[in-house]
């Protein structure tokens, strides 16, 4: 007899070799469920009206890794020739966090935030950011319903799994700021009430650094938020032929499908936490950013908020690199997408600051030896 506890449920340790056992007591006539937890997953038993259900709760790595390869492939099929870009997105992806895409007009900086996220089985919602863009255009508003005559809060496109905000720095600071809350807590507090953000959610953002005519810069707080900031960058002539002929009869975006769903994401978050990072790795990520705050060429080095969401990010890459540890390589390839937008050089010129700060950092990853 299975022993039983608190309440008519019970736990058994079992071995993969026991897993026949497990299911040949399918037939059995039980009046509870059964949850038999072992090295196999979670198998949950149910037996109500003689029916047995068994599920595994928990995928095992090698199908998580396929999942993410779907992911990869999908976005590929829209957004050609930029697959290191959209390993990139699906990083920041998986470990939870935010993506600011910064490259010149026509890239595919918002065709790479569309595919990614129709990828996904959530609600999509875009925004043009503008000059006279309010923050109650992205959080909602509390309207007066005269037949109920109470007040009820309609929610804003901030409400969306994937909020693509496009231009971002065209919008004033004050709309700006409006994301802050959303995107470090997932949450938006209004009119003395907190409503939580679905899950999974994420904000895609995109801007033009070449541009300064009715734009507002990021602020550091702001910039702080995203998990990476990349570029694009313009495809290469062969994939650019083969744009041209995809897009002879229409938009593949289109035609895009989603390949995941949220609970496998939730999955693949859950495996994520639990690549394995070496104490070697660890200080050498430490060294770094020491080694950015004093450095004689920035005025503000990276963070403790910085250097843990760079482990956050190299945990994610792994995993997307199908590997559950992670490797020095992996830190180095992370670094200047990670740390360069966390750390001011003591120029003043604005316009060169990105290009400043990336040549600082990869310096500071060359003066500082790797674990072996």
């Amino acid at each position: 007899m299975l022993p039983a506890i608190h309440r008519g449920f019970f736990v058994l340790p079992i071995q993969v070799a026991d897993a026949a056992t497990v299911l040949a007591r399918a037939n059995t006539k039980l009046d509870h469920i059964q949850t038999i937890s072992g090295e196999i997953g979670t198998i949950t038993d149910t037996n109500l009206n003689g029916d047995f259900m068994a599920t595994m709760t928990r995928a095992s790595n090698t199908q998580l890794y396929g999942i993410v390869r779907l992911l990869e492939d999908n976005i590929s099929r829209v957004v050609l020739g930029k697959r290191d870009v959209a390993r990139m997105c699906l990083t920041a992806l998986l470990a939870g966090e935010h993506v600011l895409l910064e490259d010149v007009p026509g890239v595919g900086k918002t065709l790479m935030g569309k595919a990614l996220s129709q990828s996904v089985a959530g609600k999509f919602c875009r925004v043009q950011f503008t000059p006279d863009l309010l923050p109650s255009d992205i959080l909602g508003s509390t309207i007066y319903n005269a037949s109920s005559g109470e007040f009820s809060f309609n929610r804003g496109p901030i409400f969306c799994n994937f909020v693509l905000a496009d231009e971002i720095n065209r919008a004033p600071p004050r709309t700006q700021s409006a994301l802050l809350e959303a995107m470090s807590e997932r949450q938006v507090s209004m009119d003395g009430h907190t409503h939580k953000l679905p899950e999974p959610f994420m904000v895609i953002a995109t801007q033009n650094p070449f541009e300064y005519e009715g734009t507002y810069v990021l602020p550091e707080s702001q910039l702080d938020r995203f998990l990476l900031r990349i570029s694009v960058g313009y495809p290469e002539r062969q994939f650019e032929e083969e744009i041209l002929k995809t897009h002879r009869s229409g938009e593949p975006i289109e035609q895009l499908s989603a390949v995941a769903s949220p609970e496998d994401l939730a999955e693949i978050k859950r495996a994520v936490r639990e690549v394995r990072v070496d104490d070697s790795i660890s200080r050498y990520m430490l060294d770094i950013v020491h080694a950015t705050r004093e450095s004689k060429e920035l005025s503000v080095g990276a963070s403790t908020r910085g250097i843990l969401l760079w482990y956050r990010a190299v945990q994610s890459f792994a995993f997307v690199e199908s590997r559950d540890y992670v490797v020095p390589d992996d830190v180095k390839k992370l670094a200047v997408p990670v740390l360069a937008h966390r750390v001011l050089t003591k120029s003043f010129a604005y316009e060169n600051q990105r290009n400043l700060t990336e040549a600082v950092i990869r310096r500071i990853m060359n003066e500082i030896t790797s674990p072996g």
